[in-house]
């Protein structure tokens, strides 16, 4: 293994060049191919790869599979990465321009720095880094959906199982909460999004001269939707778990500053901060289709539709957790109003084994990186794709890290950037972990070194 100093600068040219094509898998360009292709050209040239473009699932985004096979009797390590990214949004609230990569106080600003092809540009570093000859086997799968929920990435990792097989997977797409302490993401909360309408009158009448009697279906909806919490802030939907708490105390000062939470306004629930955020359930009214107050008349209004967001705790099944918010919405729909309820969104949240034997290679790993020791984190978003391979590959480890992103990274929002001091440590740990795993043998069947 060389310096990781002495391969650093390419991977920051490679992530500077990945960034200046806006792959928006939302918006199915040619940019999301080139990305795909220049990823592919990238690993390429460095050792004597199997590089392929995977485009062979229909309705699917090209994705990159690169392999380097392991050494007799060493382990395979898969790093996931995704090459897509979010929309801009309104490029006039960036401060410079959002596909033109530009370093400002330390951090390189640009969409998909820090979500995801820092991701991409630490698993090439950590390949240059042996000068493409690993001394595992290494598997890097580089996605170009993930930002629309990876629609078919379970498809294609049935397609290609026995060339993904692996026996730690290392998916590069969360955050350290601390810039210089790496952080291992072990709970992820799940998802169920539904979408509620009610309505109480056959057509909009007028105010005054029905006002009273008849009950309009945004009052009645504004009624309904108060009812998803008790007195305290938490969740009032029967059904619903609770997971496990990681042990990470999260100051509340902290919390509200990094949330933007208003003076004089109280937190939601009860419990610490790590437990309300990371292992209970969570419901927000994510929308509601109203009239703009500016155009609005005197006419009480017959139907009425509210979006709502589910986020499910680890540990619970998110399919009956969808039903269970459901059924509330069903049964507290007030003074008779006729209402439906369509789900949509489903993603199952996950908790992580860190029993594994690999886990112990990547705390010695990213210590020696970092230098001080591992924390482990909960994650109150959702990431769709793990419980994806943790059901393709059960037997494997899952290893959810960071490649540079920290909390201040803002993805998917305007300004997004990594830290570049944090991008090179991420860079280091990762080299640094293929070589630990070089010296132990952990098993494809999953135990033992």
């Amino acid at each position: 293994m060389i310096d990781i100093g002495e391969v650093l600068p390419a991977a920051r040219a490679a992530l500077e060049e990945l960034v200046r094509i806006p792959s928006v898998s939302a918006e199915p360009t040619e940019d999301v191919r080139r990305s795909a292709e220049l990823t592919a050209a990238l690993f390429r040239g460095v050792g004597d790869p199997e590089v392929e473009i995977l485009d062979d699932v229909p309705g699917g985004r090209p994705a990159v599979l690169v392999r380097y096979p392991a050494p007799p009797g060493r382990p395979t390590v898969l790093l996931y990465a995704h090459h897509d990214v979010q929309p801009a949004g309104e490029i006039a609230q960036w401060s410079s321009a959002p596909f033109e990569p530009v370093e400002r106080d330390g951090r390189l600003f640009g969409r998909g720095t820090a979500d995801d092809k820092s991701g991409i540009a630490a698993h090439l570093a950590a390949v240059l880094a042996f000068e493409g000859d690993p001394p595992v086997g290494v598997t890097v799968l580089v996605e170009g959906e993930e930002e629309i929920s990876s629609p078919t990435l379970g498809a294609l990792l049935t397609r290609h199982r026995d060339r993904l097989a692996a026996d730690l997977i290392v998916l590069a797409d969360s955050e350290n909460l601390e810039r210089g302490t790496p952080a291992f993401t072990t709970s992820l909360r799940g998802t169920a999004t539904c979408v509620v309408e009610l309505r109480t009158l056959a057509t909009g009448v007028h105010s005054g001269g029905f006002g009273g009697p008849a009950p309009d279906a945004l009052s009645t909806l504004c009624r309904l939707l108060a009812t998803l919490h008790d007195e305290h802030g938490d969740v009032a939907v029967a059904g619903l778990e609770t997971g496990p708490v990681p042990e990470y105390d999260y100051p509340v000062s902290r919390y509200r500053a990094e949330a933007g939470v208003l003076d004089g306004v109280e937190l939601h629930g009860t419990g610490d901060v790590a437990e309300r955020l990371w292992a209970k359930p969570a419901v927000s009214v994510l929308a509601i289709d109203a009239p703009p107050v500016a155009t609005a008349s005197n006419t009480l209004i017959p139907v009425a539709r509210a979006k709502v967001g589910l986020r499910v705790a680890p540990g619970d099944d998110a399919i009956q957790a969808a039903t269970a918010l459901a059924k509330h919405l069903t049964t507290h729909t007030p003074w008779g109003a006729r209402v439906s309820v369509t789900v949509s969104e489903i993603a199952q949240p996950h908790h992580v084994d860190t029993t594994h034997p690999a886990y112990a290679a990547a705390r010695r790993a990213y210590r020696r990186a970092y230098g001080t020791d591992v924390i482990e984190i909960g994650s109150g978003g959702s990431i769709p794709f793990v419980a994806e391979f943790a059901a393709a590959f059960p037997a494997a480890a899952i290893l959810i890290t960071s490649a540079g992103a920290d909390t201040d990274s803002n993805p998917h929002g305007i300004d997004e950037s990594v830290d570049l001091a944090e991008f090179g440590r991420a860079c280091h740990a990762e080299a640094l972990l293929l070589s630990e795993l070089g010296r132990d043998r952990v098993r494809r069947d999953g135990r033992g070194l």
